[in-house]
């Protein structure tokens, strides 16, 4: 697929916003993507204008909690440079579109192994989600940024969002005002093997 080809995550956004057909168009991709057992396990939250502002301050204040006090993330220091240059970048995107898993368990939960698979299910059914998200953005002319530093500010953007379940991922939409070349990947022998 071209869009496979052509996709890149784009962290430079132009002003102007995106249609609301053309969201659509993205949101149901994501909604027509295969899930463990059919259970569908997504709930998308569109932010735009100042609720998309206030995300953005819950963000901000999410990153310099850990950056002081490593109280969610300890381990995650190194990353909070990075953090921040999401919040900037979400800020910069016209559109933001917050991921949960309805059913999914909360950080501070011990889970069963049982529980552990259907977890682990939802979260790869979640991931098909956001990639037919960012495939039809792609074929859309639209540029995306699949943004996992929002756990940064897991407990702030949850309680903002007021659904039940986990916040997964959160999704920056926009027209891209740069052209980054592509990543390198890993060599495909270091990734593939074969078993006959």
């Amino acid at each position: 697929m071209q869009e496979i080809e052509n996709r890149r995550s784009i962290r430079k956004f132009e002003g102007r916003g995106i249609p609301r057909e053309i969201v659509d168009k993205i949101l149901t991709a994501g909604i027509k993507a295969p899930s463990a057992k059919n259970r569908q396990p997504w709930k998308f939250t569109v932010v735009t204008g100042s609720a998309k502002a206030q995300a953005v301050e819950l963000m901000r204040r999410g990153i310099k909690r850990e950056e002081e006090t490593g109280r969610l993330l300890p381990g995650s220091k190194r990353h909070i440079a990075d953090a921040w240059h999401t919040a900037k970048i979400m800020d910069e995107a016209p559109v933001l579109i917050m991921i949960v898993s309805p059913g999914g368990k909360s950080l501070y939960e011990s889970l069963t192994p049982e529980e552990r698979f259907f977890e682990w299910a939802d979260i790869q059914s979640v991931g098909a989600a956001i990639e037919n998200m960012i495939l039809e953005a792609e074929s859309l002319g639209i540029g995306s940024l699949w943004i996992c530093n929002i756990f940064f500010a897991y407990e702030e953007l949850s309680e903002f969002l007021g659904d039940s379940g986990a916040l997964m991922a959160a999704l920056s939409l926009g027209y891209a005002a740069e052209t980054p070349h592509a990543r390198p990947r890993k060599p495909f022998d270091e990734t593939v093997k074969y078993m006959e």
